[in-house]
């Protein structure tokens, strides 16, 4: 009998809760109205500009929009792009992968600093992020003489490209997994290091499967971050036709040339690129939260 009433008095009952929760809730008339300036927001800044893309895209009818984006070089610049993002994202998944595991797992001098200069990216434009690779590599630039010298070209081609799309996209990656690789701790690691694992058995079988969907999403942010890539790119580019324009860079030039549906259809291209990116990072946030 004791046992029973002291289980009545700590369990809340029924009317109580709903009654607090019910109390919880902001008037209908107020999250009606916050989800309508919500939505308004997102249709005028988000939806309106997206909608009118492809009505400008295909405002001449489909043959234009097929010749634009059939265009030699905006097939070129298609190209580049997807060079730049085949090269750049893998490496930034590598170093990323490498910074979180250091920056998480281990007690080192200087732990600080690394994690500032990961973060210096989301801080420096990316205007000046191009400048400083002119400032290394270009003609007057610091290795300019010794390049000009061995015939090596780093900007105006695609060796710049990447560099610029690199630093510019260089946190995603780390940003993604430090807190998740932090939540995790060391346990799991230690143990498989006692039970005679080496380093590289205890990432690939240990630490890998737990950070897969973490790393995941920062691939699908670094990669849309590098197609979309505008102010270090065009810095260190050049804007040669046919070679170094990327997808953003071509766009620029078609619309400053008043072609504007060719403009808006390889604009149209990126959009969707987007759409399905943002598409796949929904499903890996899904899938990363029913495992």
């Amino acid at each position: 009998m004791e046992q029973s009433t002291s289980n009545e008095q700590a369990t809340p009952p029924k009317n109580a809760v709903a009654s607090t929760s019910a109390a919880l809730q902001e008037p209908r008339f107020i999250r009606y109205s916050l989800t309508f300036i919500a939505l308004a927001f997102l249709a005028f800044f988000i939806v309106l500009p997206l909608v009118s893309i492809f009505i400008t895209a295909f405002q001449k009818g489909a043959a234009v929009y097929f010749a634009a984006i059939t265009h030699a070089d905006a097939l070129s610049a298609i190209k580049l792009t997807l060079i730049v993002v085949a090269i750049a994202v893998p490496l930034n998944a590598i170093f990323g992968v490498m910074a979180a595991w250091a920056l998480t797992k281990f007690n080192f001098k200087g732990k600080n600093l690394l994690l500032t200069l990961v973060d210096l990216p989301f801080a420096v434009s990316p205007v000046i992020a191009g400048l400083v690779f002119i400032l290394l590599f270009g003609a007057q630039g610091l290795f300019g003489d010794w390049l000009f010298a061995n015939d090596i070209k780093i900007v105006f081609a695609l060796p710049g490209i990447v560099l610029a799309t690199i630093f510019v996209t260089l946190p995603f990656v780390a940003r993604e997994l430090i807190p998740l690789m932090q939540a995790q701790g060391t346990s799991e690691e230690e143990a498989s290091i006692s039970l005679g694992a080496n380093g590289f058995k205890t990432f690939w079988y240990v630490t890998l499967p737990n950070i897969k969907w973490g790393l995941f999403y920062g691939l699908i942010l670094c990669n849309a971050r590098a197609i979309g890539e505008f102010g270090a790119v065009s810095v260190v580019s050049g804007h040669i036709r046919g070679m170094t324009n990327t997808m953003p860079l071509h766009i620029e030039i078609l619309y400053n040339e008043y072609q504007f549906s060719a403009a808006f259809a390889v604009a149209s291209l990126m959009s969707v690129i987007a759409i399905l990116t943002l598409i796949i990072k929904d499903i890996v946030a899904w899938k990363s939260k029913s495992v």
